[in-house]
């Protein structure tokens, strides 16, 4: 008899064991652990993820044996909770990484490391686990609708988009580290799938004032895969069909007009995509910015051009990207300044360096960067649909900065942090790991940031989980 979609990804769960698991796979793992961590210990400041931290505390301590780690508070929660508050931390910069069909890490590693911690499970068993559960979620994304698809030499962002889909490698993720049996696994996806989010990506790019909830309420992703799995360890059983029907079935239920499940199972196990794909963040902000802040970055600093000797920036970016979202200029609160181009390039003209303090309210709204706004415009770049056809991690960027009566142009194809052609755009361990150091400043002592780094780059070796979560304490 033939497997569904769901029993193939559960016994691809469920048969997956470290020693199994590629060298490359491992260090893509480690490098995603270190640099989600250090995320959340720069969402500490944010508001966003100053909420996630009060409502795990308001859901209580939880079940003995049930408990995990509020990153960067020492608080222990419910692993429910925890996988809560670590979410909306991790992401709350929009300092994450970035991996088709968008965000995924936040939402599959807090699942998998509060549930690991939770079930004493060893480092090596939490890097199965983000490693299954970052290809199950790009191998699902890639069978939806895409936000960077083009028809006709035309940008043709779907109506309905966002990351629900990523519920079922966060429910694979808690399955593994509390060692669930096939059958139980193929619960734990089935029921995820059925308390999958809605996807309301689009919405709230489109509507004003933008929403602080961002693409995504992050807790809400992580609270039904982890409840998901605990439901099936109690008995409840889920619909195994969910993935294959494409009339009635997920795809329907989240509104994407595509569904290609071939794209999700072929050399499960085998052949792993994520790390080919898989995007690191320099700035706290959209990653499509992120391609013209290297341009503009490099046009200041070779010419020492300063904020004032400005008198206009013009960038040429992607296309889907003329939402209210991306062109807002009337930033209110400090999430809004994550999205917005103007305020994206005001900031990076003033060259402070990338971290958790783009994000402070006395520098998102500092009378220099507002002022700046009002020189910044933006078109769409002629080459953005050509050069997406030739290769998908391209992200064209052209920056035309007029000063001192002199006009300076740059561009680029591909921005810092992705995989491409060119080595230099690869973000190396050592640029994770300070940028690790610049989120923990101020939240660890410097001997406990050096410990948790050793920690998580040696995870493999890790055989008390509990005790690393512990090192992530206030100073």
């Amino acid at each position: 008899m033939t497997k569904t979609v769901v029993e193939t990804l559960a016994a691809f769960t469920h048969e997956t064991t470290f020693d199994r698991l590629p060298a490359h796979v491992v260090e893509e793992s480690k490098r995603l652990m270190v640099d989600s961590i250090g995320c959340a210990l720069g969402g500490l400041s944010h508001p966003k993820g100053d909420i996630g931290v009060k409502f795990a505390a308001l859901q209580g301590p939880g079940a003995p044996g049930e408990q995990a780690t509020v990153i960067g508070t020492g608080d222990r929660v419910s692993a429910i909770s925890a996988a809560f508050a670590n979410s909306e931390l991790m992401n709350a910069l929009d300092f994450d990484a970035v991996l088709p069909p968008g965000h995924v890490s936040p939402y599959v590693i807090s699942c998998a490391l509060a549930a690991a911690e939770a079930a004493n499970a060893s480092g090596q068993e939490l890097l199965t686990a983000v490693a299954i559960s970052h290809e199950m979620s790009n191998r699902i994304g890639k069978a939806l609708d895409y936000l960077r698809d083009t028809k006709d030499g035309k940008p043709t962002p779907p109506p309905v988009f966002g990351y629900a889909s990523t519920v079922f490698g966060s429910a694979a993720g808690v399955g593994k580290v509390r060692r669930h049996s096939l059958e139980t696994l193929v619960n734990d996806l089935a029921i995820a799938g059925a308390m999958s989010p809605v996807n309301t990506q689009w919405a709230w790019s489109v509507h004003t004032p933008t929403a602080t909830v961002k693409y995504a309420v992050a807790g809400a992703i992580t609270q039904a895969a982890m409840a998901a799995t605990y439901l099936a360890e109690l008995g409840h059983t889920g619909d195994i069909q969910l993935l294959d029907d494409g009339e009635h079935g997920y795809r329907r239920l989240i509104g994407s007009a595509r569904w290609q499940p071939e794209r999700i199972t072929p050399d499960l196990g085998s052949v792993w995509y994520f790390p080919l794909e898989q995007s690191y963040k320099p700035y706290p902000h959209c990653r499509i910015l992120h391609a013209p802040l290297d341009v503009l970055t490099s046009i200041l600093e070779q010419h020492d051009i300063k904020p004032a000797e400005i008198e206009s920036i013009t960038a040429w970016v992607e296309g889907w990207v003329m939402k209210p979202l991306w062109t807002n200029r009337n930033v209110e609160h400090v999430t809004q300044a994550q999205f917005s181009m103007a305020h994206g390039l005001a900031l990076g003209a003033h060259r402070i360096p990338p971290g958790k303090r783009w994000q402070a309210p006395e520098v998102v709204f500092d009378p220099s960067v507002i002022a700046l706004m009002d020189k910044v415009h933006y078109e769409v770049h002629p080459g953005y649909t050509q050069g997406l056809a030739a290769d998908a991690a391209s992200r064209p960027a052209r920056i035309e900065v007029k000063a001192r009566g002199q006009t300076f142009t740059a561009e680029t194809l591909y921005p810092k942090g992705s995989l491409s052609p060119d080595p230099s755009t690869r973000m190396t361990n050592e640029e994770i790991t300070a940028k690790f150091v610049r989120n923990a400043d101020g939240v660890m002592t410097p001997r406990a940031i050096d410990r948790t780094l050793d920690q998580l780059w040696n995870l493999d070796r890790v055989t008390d989980l509990p005790a690393l979560m512990s090192t992530l304490c206030p100073r």
